[in-house]
C-alpha cells in the first residue's frame, strides 16, 4: 500500500521519509531547487546541469507511476553550474488519477523536506486568448482553484497574495522580456472543460485552464517555498478552437514546442 493512501500518516512524515530517500538513493543531502516538469517541458531537465541520479519514483515512499501518456516517472538529482543541486520531480499526480489530494502535492512537500526553498510548475494549458499561438510558454501571474478542494488540512489560513513569486517573475522577464502572462484555473479533469465552462473562466479572469499545478502551489506556499509557474499553451480552449479537443494535440505541441522552451526554463534556472 502507498503510505499516502493510509489515513493515518501524517503526509508531511511521509514527505521527509520520500526525502530520507532521495538523499540515501543520490548522495545529495539537500537540494535546493525543485521542478515539476509538464506537458513539452522534460527537455529542461537535460539543460540545467549535470544529472547525478535518476530514481524510479515507485521506489520512494509516496510516489507512483505516472498514469499520463507524456509524463516520465522519474526523479532526477541534478547538479547546477552555481553548485546548487536540483530535484526534477517527472512522477506527477492529478487529481482526476482518484488517489486524493495527498497524492497530488506529494512532490512538492518531499521537495520541501529535501531543502527546496524554490518551486517551478509547470504544465500544458488550454489557452482563452485566441491570439495566442499553440507552442508559446506563458507566465503565471495567479491562478484560479476550481477543483473544489485544497490541500491544506484543518484550520490552516495561508495567505496566497503573490502566490507566483514577483521575484521570480521579473527574473523570468528579464530572460525573455517577451514572455505572455496570464492567470490559471485549475479543472478537476480528467475531461476537457466544455465551451461554457471556458466562457465561465474568461469572464471570472482566467487566461488558461488545465488540470493540474493550482493545487501544487498552494501546498508550495504552505511549505514557504518561492513559487514560479509557467505554462505551454498546447491549444485554444474548448469554443475558443474550431475543432475537437484531443491529448494527441497536447502532445503534439508540447513536442514540438520542447526545444524552445526547454531552453528559455534552463535559462531561467541559471538566474535562480
Amino acid at each position: 500500500m502507498n503510505p499516502l493512501d493510509d489515513l493515518n500518516n501524517n503526509p508531511f512524515d511521509v514527505a521527509a521519509l520520500a526525502a530520507k530517500a532521495i538523499a540515501e538513493k543520490t548522495g545529495v543531502a539537500k537540494h535546493d531547487i525543485a521542478l515539476t516538469l509538464g506537458s513539452g517541458w522534460s527537455k529542461a531537465a537535460d539543460l540545467i546541469g549535470e544529472t547525478i541520479a535518476t530514481l524510479d519514483a515507485s521506489e520512494i515512499p509516496g510516489f507512483a507511476k505516472s498514469a499520463v501518456e507524456g509524463h516520465v516517472s522519474t526523479i532526477r538529482s541534478i547538479a547546477l553550474p552555481s553548485g546548487k543541486h536540483a530535484l526534477v520531480l517527472g512522477a506527477r499526480t492529478h487529481l482526476y488519477e482518484g488517489h486524493g489530494v495527498r497524492r497530488v502535492v506529494h512532490g512538492v512537500r518531499t521537495a520541501a523536506a529535501a531543502g527546496a526553498s524554490t518551486m517551478i510548475l509547470t504544465n500544458g494549458a488550454g489557452g482563452i486568448k485566441s491570439h495566442w499561438s499553440n507552442g508559446i510558454p506563458v507566465l503565471l501571474t495567479d491562478h484560479i482553484n476550481l477543483t473544489a478542494t485544497s490541500p491544506l488540512e484543518g484550520a490552516k489560513f495561508v495567505d496566497l497574495t503573490d502566490l507566483y513569486s514577483p521575484r521570480l517573475r521579473e527574473l523570468a522577464k528579464s530572460v525573455k522580456p517577451d514572455l505572455e502572462e496570464g492567470i490559471y484555473a485549475q479543472f478537476r479533469g480528467p475531461h476537457y472543460e466544455t465551451p461554457a465552462e471556458v466562457q465561465m473562466v474568461k469572464a471570472i479572469g482566467g487566461h488558461l485552464v488545465g488540470m493540474s499545478t493550482g493545487l501544487e502551489a498552494i501546498a508550495a506556499r504552505e511549505a514557504g517555498m518561492e513559487i514560479l509557474g509557467l505554462s505551454l499553451m498546447t491549444n485554444l480552449a474548448a469554443g475558443i478552437q474550431d475543432h475537437p479537443l484531443s491529448h494527441e494535440e497536447v502532445l503534439a505541441a508540447g513536442k514540438a514546442a520542447e526545444p524552445v522552451i526547454s531552453a528559455l526554463l534552463a535559462e531561467i534556472v541559471a538566474k535562480i
